[in-house]
Formats: C-alpha cells, sequence, structure tokens
C-alpha cells in the first residue's frame, strides 16, 4: 500500500474540534501516511484557544508551515501530495480557491492540488449559505474539489463532542483513500 502525502489546511471557520479530531484520527492512521502537512490561518489558532481552551495544535508530530512559507514542499506539485483536506474551511478560503486566488500558503495548495488533479477535499462550515457560497462550490466541485460540509450524522448514535465530529472527519479521511476500521458504516454490524 502506498503510503499517503497529506496537506492539511486549518481556516478560519468555528469548528476547531473537526481540526482536533481529524489530527487525532491521523495519529491512529500513522502507518497509512508518510508526510502530513499542517498550515493553520491566525484565525484558526484564534478559534482553536477560544473553542478547545488550549494550544494543542503545537503537540502534533506533523509538519507546520507558516502561511507565507512558499518553499513549503506542497506549495508545488512535484512534491506529489496526494490529497488535501481543508478542516474547518471557511467561506472566504473557499471563495479565494474558487477565484484561483493563491495569496498564501493554503490557497497556493489547494490550487496546487487542483491543477495536478488530486484530491481535494473542503468541510465547509457556514450557516445559512448565500448564492455566492453555493456558486463558489458549484465552480470549486465543476474543477474537480469535493464539497464534504463539517455536517455530522446522527445514527451511530454518537455520544460525546469528539464522537459527533468523527462522523464528518472519517468521511474525509475516507475521500482522501484511507482505510479506516473502526468507523461507523451504515447497515454493517459493529462488531
Amino acid at each position: 500500500m502506498q503510503k499517503h502525502k497529506l496537506v492539511i489546511a486549518v481556516a478560519g471557520a468555528s469548528g476547531s474540534i473537526y481540526a482536533k479530531v481529524l489530527f487525532d484520527r491521523l495519529l491512529l492512521l500513522q502507518a497509512q501516511w508518510e508526510k502530513v502537512g499542517v498550515v493553520m490561518s491566525d484565525n484558526a489558532k484564534y478559534n482553536w484557544e477560544l473553542e478547545l481552551e488550549n494550544q494543542d495544535y503545537k503537540n502534533y508530530p506533523f509538519d507546520f508551515y507558516d502561511k507565507r512559507d512558499f518553499m513549503a514542499p506542497f506549495a508545488s506539485g512535484s512534491a506529489q501530495y496526494n490529497s488535501m483536506i481543508v478542516c474547518p474551511c471557511s467561506m472566504g478560503f473557499l471563495g479565494r480557491v474558487a477565484a484561483g486566488i493563491s495569496d498564501d500558503l493554503s490557497s497556493r495548495a489547494a490550487d496546487v492540488i487542483l491543477k495536478e488533479r488530486r484530491k481535494l477535499i473542503l468541510l465547509s462550515r457556514e450557516t445559512p449559505l448565500s448564492l455566492i457560497h453555493l456558486q463558489n462550490m458549484q465552480r470549486l466541485t465543476e474543477a474537480g474539489a469535493i464539497i464534504c460540509p463539517a455536517v455530522p450524522s446522527f445514527y451511530s448514535k454518537p455520544k460525546t463532542f469528539e464522537e459527533l465530529a468523527a462522523t464528518v472527519v472519517d468521511r474525509a479521511l475516507d475521500l482522501a483513500g484511507f482505510q479506516l476500521n473502526d468507523s461507523y458504516r451504515w447497515g454493517e454490524s459493529a462488531d
């Protein structure tokens, strides 16, 4: 099995629990990835600290890059990162990518993933949606991105916020091609 090279962008939308659960799940899936590069916006760090009341994002063993570091490997398609998850994805970030504006490392990485025809998965976080949001989502979908709204499911009867967030994160990891053995599957036995 070829190991994943994954880019994660944490944009400034509310929903830091999704990023935390994604980081935690990736630790459990360490045998499946070769590299994980992470870019967090300033608002993402602020929201993490506000919503989760810690700075634990600093403690994960991934490669963290400054949003202005265009020398990061995934700023070029030649580095062959095979997928990117934006978790959570703000409408501002989504709009910049839809317009082809790569003014920081996260948007440049998304641009690279799209131009290389690799998987760009956007866990969008906004409600309600304006027509501009919907048109940007349509534009990105037509360009090959996958819009995966951060809308949790309830049929697995999650008991904690983390379990609830995992219903979205696991779906994104499925879309990126990771093999999850402990994810709830509709119509399948729990054992």
